[in-house]
């Protein structure tokens, strides 16, 4: 069994190295914890994967809570998952106040035009790689469709694209199980590593493990007023209508319906955060994703981003670099607080979920969504990367000017989709090349 301080010490090296999305940060988990350490073994490591998949969120951060739960219980839990973000969150604070300061500066304009280009081959490898997995047979990809054309042509909201994904799931295991087997991580003949938590189960010392009659109640009584009570004093303070009410209750819902990871809600934040409330403009929102893959940590960061810039701009009394300093605070924690909610208040009745087949089916359903979704999200990144005219033609459907296309925009994001797709050139590298002929690019046409 590992001490705390050794706990401590793996989950700060985690947290640094938690580059390349939720497969990159789920792989370095499973090398450090069930491969190199043997903390955990290896199907349970799996089961509690299945789990954090049913929730929203970001679920590697959520498996850090888990396994820093089982391993030393609340205080464990707690120390995983700050530390899987705090790096993250550090940098992309930084990298923010940089852009809010300096985002209008010709070279700095110049990086971005790069990162614009590599975020959109990102995304669509992204929606690929999912599909690849979700799309197993003509009901899968019909809800797919479904989904892309819910939220691009008739505006419907990602929630509830979310929650009817999830009940035609659910109800269609009923009736064609074979087409709604729920696709999970785990599946296959992965051998049955043996660690100290399945030891310790084995010796019966896990005892925080076992649900009792009031561990349901108690940890909602705790962990709701520490994840809204911040919420209801802002809104007290400021009143409904003021910058911080919106960002906390805006982010406070997304931190709700945020199945599929952070390139399923993007699309969404992006149409809220542009139309609705005005605190980016569109290519800004491509500008944070790019920010938010060259940090550690979830890519759900980027909210973090959109939440500086919200308050920055609307600082009221405040400095805005004190401003936006705040609505990056209040993001993240509205953002990453219900995620230890979760993990705290479910995991204790986990092997009740084992071998569920609605539950499974139903977050099937949601996966094949999400690529609809994601769908929609590259589209919407492609019409603002590429071209420089979008009109609306109704009920939130943009369609791109055809004169106003930038060639060298699209050259650029020709090349980082081949170097992603084709030469299988990594996700990091492709952002440096694209960035250096980004600069390149601009500086030779003018």
């Amino acid at each position: 069994m590992p001490t705390f301080s050794e706990a401590v010490k793996v989950w700060a090296r985690i947290g640094l190295l938690s580059f390349g999305g939720p497969a990159g940060q789920i792989a370095l988990m499973h090398r450090e914890l069930v491969e190199e350490r043997r903390w955990i073994g290896e199907q349970r490591f799996l089961h509690a994967l299945n789990y954090c998949m049913l929730l929203p969120g970001p679920e590697a951060q959520q498996l850090a809570v888990y396994i820093g739960w089982l391993l030393h219980r609340t205080l464990g839990g707690l120390v995983a998952g700050i530390l899987f973000v705090v790096p993250g969150a550090v940098v992309m604070l930084a990298l923010s106040t940089l852009y809010a300061l300096y985002g209008d500066a010709p070279l700095v304009e110049a990086l971005f035009f790069g990162v614009k280009a590599a975020v959109l081959a990102i995304v669509i490898e992204a929606m690929i790689r999912i599909g690849r997995r979700a799309l197993k047979n003509r009901a899968m990809l019909s809800i797919a469709l479904a989904a892309f054309i819910a939220i691009y042509a008739l505006n419907v909201p990602f929630p509830l694209i979310i929650l009817l994904a999830g009940l035609t799931g659910w109800i269609g295991n009923r009736f064609a199980p074979d087409l709604f087997s729920g696709s999970a991580h785990g599946k296959g003949d992965a051998p049955d590593i043996k660690g100290a938590v399945d030891l310790m189960f084995v010796r019966g010392e896990l005892t925080h493990t076992r649900p009792t009659r009031w561990h349901a109640p108690r940890t909602l009584a705790i962990w709701l007023p520490i994840w809204l009570g911040p919420v209801l004093l802002i809104w007290a303070l400021t009143g409904s209508a003021s910058v911080w009410s919106e960002i906390g209750r805006f982010f406070s819902i997304m931190a709700v319906v945020t199945f599929g990871g952070a390139y399923a809600v993007l699309a969404y934040v992006a149409q809220a955060a542009v139309g609705s409330f005005g605190w980016l403009a569109p290519g800004e929102m491509v500008d944070g994703l790019g920010l938010a893959e060259t940090t550690p940590g979830p890519l759900i960061l980027v909210l973090q981003f959109v939440g500086f810039l919200a308050a920055f701009r609307d600082s009221g009394s405040l400095s805005p670099l004190l401003a936006g300093s705040l609505g990056a605070l209040l993001t993240l924690w509205v953002t990453f607080t219900p995620c230890f909610l979760w993990i705290f208040l479910g995991a204790p009745y986990i092997e009740a979920l084992r071998g569920n087949k609605a539950l499974s089916a139903a977050l099937g359903a949601i996966t094949a969504a999400v690529v609809g979704v994601i769908m929609n999200l590259a589209l919407w990144f492609a019409l603002h990367v590429i071209f420089g005219d979008v009109r609306n033609m109704g009920l939130g459907m943009d369609v791109p000017v055809l004169a106003s296309i930038d060639w060298r925009a699209a050259l650029l994001s020709c090349a980082a989709m081949i170097a992603i797709l084709k030469l299988k050139i990594g996700m990091l590298p492709t952002l440096a090349g694209s960035v250096l002929a980004g600069v390149l690019l601009l500086a030779v046409s003018g």
